[in-house]
């Protein structure tokens, strides 16, 4: 924890709801400083505006609103979507790869305003606190970090409001009292935890789900989707060419309407405890089943067979906030370039929440139809397998003749 006196200027992560408009106020007089709001648009589909007029009431002076959904998906969601990054064989890290996007910027703003500090509203018991800061510090190692949530004793919904309420802050109407579950969305995801979700028996309601129509009411009739890729990226819906995150944008929008991407998981945070969240990935979900499936006939077994050996530390890494980490950018370069010749089209079928490949095509493709063919061949001699298990077998054959010795 910096001390108070050092700390002139910070700069907060601000979103212009409850808890951040109250650590807004909390800065200033538990820490007598200016702050700084930086508000990001990473595609959550909140209106900006209300945030800026909410920090200019504030008395802020310096107010960053920026919209960051290019970079994003760019930068950040496709790199992770080349390695098909899964995080314990579900979750597909929307709010983790948001994380070290937002740290940049909050350190970035720093550097140009001169602040001493930046600031965030995770809690002491999420993994958000550590994704902030972990990128920060690997970014700006002598920056100080400021989590309220581990400093104040506002650790109710009702302190917050009384707090609130002391300092003339203005409260939304529907945080009023319990909110029923916590929201974080982005191009990516929505995830919602907390309250009616923290028992895992108990079915999540229908009204937490918000990008997604439930598969038994989406459409009767499935829809087939065209994605094009090149080096790994998606470049194309349906034939037509469009920037990473008006792709992400139309994959949600066609994922959603057949209930597409949908999650309930327990999963495992890096503090150490468990939590239950539900996700709605409905573009990520498409995205991940169409480059697996461009992989599928442009990717060499031994690449394609280390990539899924590698995967899993690499979601790790991004899920406990490593995303500025050598051993992530060194496992980023190993992805990319497996991802030289991952170029084509995928064609993907969505009915009632499944999102199934079923063609694909490349001018890279290294699936030879003429060496799989049930039919007669002429450039495949089946006898040469004979010698192959022969080979193969040799080891097994000496082990089981051991064992029938010892035995």
């Amino acid at each position: 924890m910096p001390d108070k006196k050092d700390i002139n200027k910070v700069v907060l992560a601000y979103s212009g709801g409850l808890d951040t408009s109250v650590i807004l106020k909390w800065l200033q007089v538990e820490y007598d400083c200016e702050v700084v709001t930086f508000t990001a648009d990473l595609g959550q589909g909140d209106e900006l505006e209300p945030a800026r007029r909410k920090a200019e009431r504030a008395g802020v002076k310096e107010i960053y609103i920026e919209d960051l959904r290019e970079e994003f998906v760019r930068d950040f969601v496709f790199p992770m979507f080349r390695a098909n990054a899964v995080y314990e064989g579900l979750y597909l890290l929307g709010t983790s790869i948001a994380r070290p996007l937002i740290a940049k910027r909050l350190v970035e703003i720093a550097a140009q305003t001169g602040a001493d500090a930046i600031s965030h509203g995770a809690t002491g018991k999420g993994n958000d606190q550590v994704r902030f800061e972990l990128n920060a510090y690997a970014l700006n190692p002598d920056i100080h970090v400021i989590a309220p949530w581990r400093e104040w004793d506002l650790n109710s919904r009702e302190k917050l409001i009384a707090w609130a309420e002391k300092h003339q802050i203005e409260i939304p109407k529907d945080k009023r009292g319990e909110a029923p579950f916590s929201v974080d969305a982005n191009l990516l995801h929505t995830s919602s935890e907390g309250k009616v979700l923290e028992d895992p028996a108990k079915m999540a309601p229908d009204y937490v789900y918000q990008r997604t129509e439930d598969p038994e009411r989406a459409p009767d009739e499935a829809e087939n989707v065209e994605i094009g890729f090149e080096r790994g990226d998606a470049v194309a819906v349906n034939g037509e060419k469009l920037s990473p995150a008006d792709l992400l944008a139309r994959l949600n929008a066609l994922g959603g309407k057949h209930g597409v991407g949908r999650l309930d998981l327990v999963e495992n945070r890096f503090v150490g405890m468990k939590s239950r969240g539900v996700y709605e990935t409905p573009g990520g979900t498409i995205l991940l089943a169409a480059h697996r499936g461009i992989e599928q006939i442009t990717l060499d077994r031994g690449a394609a067979h280390l990539k899924d050996e590698l995967m899993p530390r690499y979601a790790e890494l991004i899920y406990n906030g490593f995303w500025f980490a050598p051993e992530r950018e060194m496992l980023q370069a190993a992805i990319d370039k497996s991802q030289e010749y991952v170029a084509g089209l995928v064609r993907v079928k969505l009915y009632k929440g499944s999102a199934n490949v079923v063609g694909r095509e490349s001018a890279h493709t290294i699936y030879s139809e003429a060496h799989v063919t049930f039919e007669e061949d002429a450039v495949y001699n089946q006898k040469d397998a004979e010698g192959f298990i022969r080979l193969n077998a040799l080891r097994l054959k000496l082990l089981a003749r051991r064992n029938q010795t010892i035995g």
